[in-house]
C-alpha cells in the first residue's frame, strides 16, 4: 500500500526537467528525494535548506568584482571599486584582487556598490589594511553604509573616515501631496 502511495504521489514530471535546470538545483532535488526515502521528510527538508543556502553562498561569492582606476578625488591615489557582497565565501577572491606591491602610496576601496556582511569580511578588510600598512601605504575605505561602519567600529582596529559617506534615510511616511516626510496621508 505504501509503495503505491509513493508511486502515485511522486512528481514524475520533475524527471523531465532534471536536465534543463542548473546542476545545483538538480542535486538538491535528488538529495531531498534520497534523504526522504532513507530517513524522513523533516530531515530531508533541513538537508535541502542547508545545501540550497550553501549553493546560494557559492553563487554570491562569484558576484564580487573589483574595478581599479586612478582616483578622481585624491591626486596620485588608486581607487578600487567593489561590486557585490563581501562575506565569508567571497573573502578569498577579495584578497586576490589587489596589487599591493605596484599600488601607489594611497589606496581607496570604494564600497558604493558593495556590502560588508559578516566577521570574515571584516577580517579580510583588516588583513588587507595590515598588508598595505606593512608596505608603507595607506588604505582608505569609502562609501560604507551605517551598519558597515558599526561592524568595523566594533572590530576596533581599523579607523574609518566617514566624512564622504552618504547618510541613508528610511522613507516611511512620505507625502506626495506636500513633498515632505511625516506629513499627511
Amino acid at each position: 500500500v505504501m509503495f503505491m502511495v509513493v508511486i502515485g504521489t511522486f512528481a514524475w514530471n520533475s524527471l523531465r526537467i532534471m536536465f534543463k535546470i542548473p546542476r545545483s538545483d538538480a542535486l538538491v532535488i535528488v538529495l531531498v528525494t534520497v534523504v526522504t526515502v532513507q530517513y524522513d521528510l523533516a530531515v530531508a527538508v533541513v538537508a535541502g535548506v542547508i545545501v540550497s543556502a550553501l549553493v546560494y553562498a557559492w553563487r554570491s561569492a562569484k558576484r564580487l568584482h573589483i574595478s581599479a582606476h586612478d582616483s578622481h578625488t585624491v591626486p596620485g591615489a588608486k581607487t578600487y571599486e567593489l561590486d557585490g557582497p563581501l562575506f565569508f565565501a567571497s573573502t578569498d577572491n577579495f584578497s586576490e584582487l589587489f596589487d599591493i606591491e605596484n599600488d601607489p602610496d594611497v589606496v581607496i576601496v570604494d564600497f558604493k556598490r558593495s556590502r560588508v556582511v559578516d566577521q570574515s569580511a571584516l577580517q579580510a578588510i583588516e588583513d588587507l589594511a595590515l598588508k598595505y600598512e606593512a608596505s608603507g601605504k595607506e588604505l582608505r575605505l569609502r562609501h560604507l553604509s551605517r551598519d558597515c561602519h558599526q561592524l568595523l567600529t566594533k572590530a576596533g582596529q581599523l579607523m574609518i573616515d566617514s566624512d564622504d559617506d552618504p547618510e541613508y534615510q528610511i522613507a516611511t511616511d512620505y507625502s506626495v501631496k506636500t513633498g515632505a516626510f511625516g506629513g499627511g496621508h
